[in-house]
């Protein structure tokens, strides 16, 4: 199937994640997939997967996964405080290939995590020091908010995405789309997040992740 023409008018693309969740992780690389086939305006901003949780029964797994997740969202913030919203692409791209596809070497250690991904886009050290500093909780809650969907009275889930204003929870992938086909699914996508009346689209999850 051949590939749509390039609509003339960006799409407007704020996309929220947290560096521990792997299906924010798979569905931000289809997006900068997306973002070599079709004029997208794509930024990055921080939430946060403790927040998303409070009040909720985990299992240990995974309540251990979010309170442990605070550290690095915390570094994001202070990142973006100190050298602007644009450091988040790289930052949380250096994050998670070490979280979610180098996950035999960096399992449980957020603390290499962070400070290796500092070393590698050469920020500052420094910056480590806020994965335990409360001091950043308030811009963390600030930017969770942000991408929080007014008519639901916060998160519907994991990953966020907003598409030139509306707000949205997915899509959902094992593996990002690539190419061509990346691109024809956003084309999709952007059409029905524009409608209205819609409001959920969802199957049964089979397979396996693939980040």
């Amino acid at each position: 199937m051949s590939t749509p023409a390039r609509p003339e008018t960006p799409a407007a693309v704020d996309f929220y994640f947290d560096p521990a969740c792997p299906f924010a992780w798979i569905t931000s690389r289809w997006m900068l997939e997306v973002e070599r086939e079709r004029p997208v305006d794509l930024r990055f901003h921080v939430m946060s997967l403790y927040l998303h949780n409070v009040g909720n029964e985990l299992p240990d797994w995974y309540r251990d996964l979010v309170d442990r997740s605070v550290g690095p969202v915390r570094v994001a913030v202070a990142a973006a405080e100190q050298h602007g919203d644009a450091v988040l692409r790289d930052l949380y791209t250096a994050f998670g290939s070490r979280i979610h596809q180098r996950e035999d070497e960096y399992a449980g250690k957020f603390d290499a995590v962070v400070a290796d991904s500092l070393a590698e886009l050469g920020l500052p050290a420094s910056l480590a020091g806020a994965a335990a500093d409360p001091a950043y909780d308030d811009a963390v809650r600030r930017s969770h908010e942000a991408g929080q969907d007014p008519a639901a009275g916060g998160y519907v889930g994991t990953p966020t995405i907003h598409i030139d204003g509306n707000v949205w929870f997915g899509p959902v992938f094992n593996e990002a789309p690539r190419g061509a086909e990346a691109a024809r699914i956003f084309d999709s996508v952007r059409l029905l997040a524009d409608q209205p009346d819609f409001f959920e689209l969802k199957r049964t999850r089979t397979g396996t992740l693939r980040p």
